[in-house]
């Protein structure tokens, strides 16, 4: 669902009911700006993302750890 932020501020219950169903879309000036979504939705996602970065983790030990010296060589390479 889009909503203009002006519709969103007059019927902001209305909207919070909503994004309990589905993500609310917040335009502004034609654009979308942000979503509503339930608080049941923002914590599955979060969960997702920190399942990705343990599971980088995980990775990243199983690969070993470079020393002090290869991680300065690195750093200066990318920068």
């Amino acid at each position: 669902m889009d909503v203009t932020a002006t519709e969103f501020k007059r019927k902001l219950g209305q909207y919070l009911d909503e994004a309990e169903r589905n993500p609310v879309i917040i335009k502004k000036s034609g654009r979308e700006k942000s979503v509503l979504l339930s608080i049941d939705e923002y914590n599955r996602l979060m969960a997702l993302e920190d399942a990705y970065w343990a599971q980088q983790a995980k990775q990243a030990e199983a690969g070993g750890y470079l020393g002090e010296a290869e991680t300065d060589n690195l750093l200066k390479r990318t920068a």
